[in-house]
């Protein structure tokens, strides 16, 4: 199976079996860490210095790092390198956040963490109790995905405008894929690898969510 941002079908999987806790803490042992990185590079990162990088060369770099990290954790049955390949995710998300929070006040970005936390755990919530539902709806997620994408390219590269609506579009998207990942997560073989696997799926879902939650927010005030 490829799990990644516009394929997340299930795929064979190999290792030994874990505990349902032990599988449920491993995910979220694997989320707190990205988002623990993610804020030491808030921290000690300069704004300046991210934003001083060629625009072209950091577009390719975190496009090939996010590639390669998802390609590393959806093809290996190894935990250490899926785990590997999910750093490869985080350091670029990283990058981004850094640069996105930069340009607000820090209680709003508090209270952009704080909704997104209700918003992602009522989704899980939601994906445990109706999992063949989110299951269903993952097809038209990917669609919908893909089609949002390509308008905010035009959108922004083309026209030079980009219209609010987009952010809400983006936001039911990733509710829904959260939804789906969480419901998946509970579905497949509960293993190490499968964990990190899960976690790393939900951690881009989770971020990009965040952030257009932090965008709504900013915007509104």
């Amino acid at each position: 199976m490829e799990n990644n941002i516009f394929n997340r079908t299930e795929r064979d999987s190999h290792g030994s079996r874990i505990s349902t806790s032990a599988y449920n803490l491993v995910i979220g042992l694997v989320l707190c860490w990205g988002f623990a990185v993610n804020w030491v590079m808030v921290k000690t990162i300069p704004y300046e210095a991210i934003a001083s990088v060629n625009k072209l060369v950091f577009i390719i770099g975190y496009f090939a790092s996010c590639l390669f990290g998802i390609y590393l954790f959806t093809k290996s049955d190894v935990p250490i390198v899926s785990f590997i390949g999910y750093n490869f995710v985080v350091v670029p998300f990283g990058l981004v956040v850094n640069l996105v929070v930069a340009q607000y006040e820090p209680d709003l970005v508090l209270s952009a963490m704080r909704v997104t936390g209700l918003v992602t755990f009522g989704m899980m919530v939601l994906g445990s109790l109706f999992p063949r539902f989110f299951q269903k709806i993952h097809g038209a997620l990917t669609i919908a995905l893909v089609i949002v994408i390509v308008v905010e390219l035009i959108e922004i590269f083309i026209l030079g405008i980009h219209h609010g609506i987009i952010d809400w579009i983006v936001v039911i998207i990733f509710c829904g894929y959260i939804g789906y990942d969480w419901g998946r997560a509970n579905r497949i073989p509960k293993t190490l690898d499968n964990a990190i696997d899960s976690a790393a799926a939900l951690y881009m879902d989770i971020i990009i969510l965040f952030l257009r939650i932090l965008r709504i927010m900013g915007r509104r005030r």
